[in-house]
């Protein structure tokens, strides 16, 4: 377990325990502390998604507090699950997913579901994300479609803009 998934950890263990929110330890890698990005944050309980939440843009003053929110709420708030309870952290696993900056796709061909993620939007406001390099999809087609389904876009039907992002995971 590296800084990243040990911090996500212990937010979560703190959070389910003791209903409070840690702080970044100042002994933290710099980067950590100075460095903004969108984080995304899965948990897994026997290989099987337990909870994932995060944000495609910086929301905190720096990764250690991005990755300390959305941990807790990966726990707490994905809609998907029952919140997480004392008896399932021994079995939890963490992933930590660090988002470069979106950047704009004009041609499919731009895409590649291994190596980048992607966010979808149509002209009403409704976005979808997916990260990259995920088990269950294996072409550019069946990510877009997931991503779509995820927003409530017809991907057939509506006009997209498509933004691509890689990340660096830790787990």
């Amino acid at each position: 377990m590296d800084n990243y998934t040990k911090l996500a950890q212990q937010a979560v263990e703190t959070y389910i325990k003791e209903s409070k929110t840690i702080k970044p330890s100042e002994d933290l890698p710099k980067e950590m502390l100075i460095k903004k990005a969108g984080v995304f944050v899965s948990l897994k309980k026997d290989k099987e998604l337990r909870g994932c939440t995060g944000t495609f843009v910086p929301t905190q003053k720096n990764l250690a507090e991005e990755i300390i929110q959305n941990a807790i709420s990966a726990a707490t708030k994905d809609l998907r699950f029952h919140p997480v309870t004392k008896k399932e952290l021994k079995d939890l696993s963490y992933s930590i997913d660090v988002l470069s900056k979106p950047e704009p796709v004009n041609d499919i061909k731009q895409l590649n579901h291994k190596k980048y993620g992607i966010i979808v939007a149509n002209q009403f406001g409704y976005r979808g994300l997916l990260l990259p390099d995920l088990d269950g999809v294996d072409n550019v087609e069946t990510q877009l479609k997931i991503t779509c389904d995820k927003a409530g876009i017809n991907y057939q039907k509506e006009p997209l803009s498509i933004e691509r992002f890689t990340v660096e995971r830790h787990s």
